[in-house]
């Protein structure tokens, strides 16, 4: 029988070949494509040794149920998804791990340019995949193979929505992930002054991690933006679906500070005014979308259930934590380099430094996203969530109580005995209080 431990949240996922390998992917293949009736599907994958592999196994299941697969080759995920939004395709299936290290692999379902969000959908396509023989087929014949080029429109219509973005000195670290197959090309159109480390595709010895949420692996590009005197540094993950901005300083402007930034110039002259934002967002977040006049909608974690909503009830932009950014003005997709030129318009626009148009956002002490191993999480949760039953609390993602003039949020993994914790704070001194309390019950 075959293994469904690949079988996650919003994708399939694991080390290759023990937990993903040629036989699941074919399967999975089969069962994505069967679940929506597809006769045609975009097929990607990144540089990682075992995905051509992978690559050939998907392919050729699909072509056995007579699906035409169009190749995009070597490609980023938000390449993949602009295909499958703007070329009007059903779907497709990206075969990337994204920043996790070069052992693991992953086929990324892709729905009308979403993620698969709902765990039923996958739950569905699992079924299949455990038991192949209810995949009946729906088409007649041998697909075909075509091969697919949509980089040039891509570049195209994000030169277009980013003239603006002149005079600029960027570096850019791709850590040997993808990046660079889209950046390039639009950063050379644009006529940007940039340079880029780590540009060769290499996920077996890359320089470091592909993984933005590690502050180590950033250490290389915050030393070349203080060096050479850059206006700003980008860093995408391993598939390009995330990126993450360092200021002038060497400094990160993370997420919910980006957003900030954002909210002003993406609320401009719009009718729709509602913002999808991580509940893990400092509470300056909803502080800016009121003041402009906008609709904050506070979400739990999740990149693909941003993209759900943004693009079935409408909405301006999206974002997590993590990184993920999805834009309305960019088919509803998650892509590293459009949230990247957002921010360097924003600077082009106001005419600051990045540090100076983060500065008036940084109001709050927030600690990171931190991680405790614990033996029980559901005990655990039960047990903060009555020592602060007295706050205001919000059944979302996890546990999130929140005070005048502090919050914090506590949820469980989904994979691992961990619970993760984020504090923010009015003062230094409330944060450290606070977090000294949290953590005397967290190893009680």
């Amino acid at each position: 029988m075959v293994s469904l431990k690949a079988f996650k949240s919003y994708d399939v996922r694991g080390v290759y070949p023990s937990d993903i390998n040629e036989e699941v992917a074919s399967l999975t293949a089969k069962a994505f494509a069967f679940y929506l009736k597809a006769d045609k599907l975009v097929i990607g994958r990144d540089g990682r040794e075992s995905s051509p592999s992978l690559y050939a196994s998907v392919v050729e299941a699909l072509m056995e149920l007579g699906i035409d697969v169009y190749d995009l080759g070597l490609c980023t995920t938000p390449l993949l998804n602009y295909a499958v939004a703007a070329k009007n395709f059903p779907g497709g299936i990206m075969i990337t791990a994204s920043h996790n290290p070069k052992e693991y692999n992953a086929l990324k379902l892709v729905r009308d340019a979403i993620q698969f969000s709902s765990p039923g959908e996958l739950d569905l396509v699992k079924k299949l995949v455990e038991d192949p023989s209810g995949i009946k087929p729906w088409k007649q014949g041998r697909g075909r193979k075509v091969t697919l080029d949509v980089l040039k429109d891509y570049v195209s219509e994000i030169v277009e929505h980013f003239e603006k973005v002149k005079g600029l000195k960027i570096i850019v670290d791709c850590a040997n992930g993808m990046g660079a197959i889209t950046a390039r090309p639009v950063f050379e159109s644009l006529g940007l002054d940039f340079r880029f480390l780590n540009e060769e595709v290499n996920f077996n010895t890359p320089h470091h991690q592909a993984n933005p949420a590690e502050e180590h692996n950033l250490e290389q590009l915050r030393a070349a933006v203080i060096e050479e005197k850059a206006d700003c540094g980008v860093f995408f993950d391993g598939d390009a679906d995330r990126s993450l901005l360092i200021d002038e300083k060497g400094d990160v402007v993370f997420a919910d500070i980006l957003t900030s930034i954002l909210v002003p110039h993406e609320l401009n002259g719009r009718v729709d005014k509602r913002v999808y934002y991580d509940l893990r967002f400092s509470k300056v977040v909803k502080e800016v979308i009121g003041a402009n006049r906008g609709t904050p909608v506070m979400m739990r974690v999740g990149n693909p259930f941003y993209k759900e909503k943004l693009k079935n009830e409408g909405g301006v932009f999206a974002a997590e934590l993590s990184g993920h950014m999805m834009f309305q003005d960019h088919y509803a997709i998650d892509d590293g380099l459009y949230a990247a030129l957002k921010g360097l318009k924003a600077m082009v626009v106001e005419g600051k430094k990045l540090s100076e148009l983060a500065k008036s956002f940084q109001k709050y002490f927030t600690t990171p996203e931190m991680n405790y191993h614990v033996k029980d999480a559901d005990e655990v949760l039960s047990r903060v969530a009555d020592a602060f039953k007295d706050g205001k609390s919000l059944e979302l993602d996890g546990v999130f109580v929140s005070y005048d003039d502090w919050w914090f949020n506590l949820r469980k993994s989904n994979t691992e005995p961990v619970v993760r914790l984020r504090i923010e704070a009015d003062s230094k001194e409330k944060l450290d209080a606070m977090l000294k309390k949290i953590e005397g019950i967290l190893k009680a």
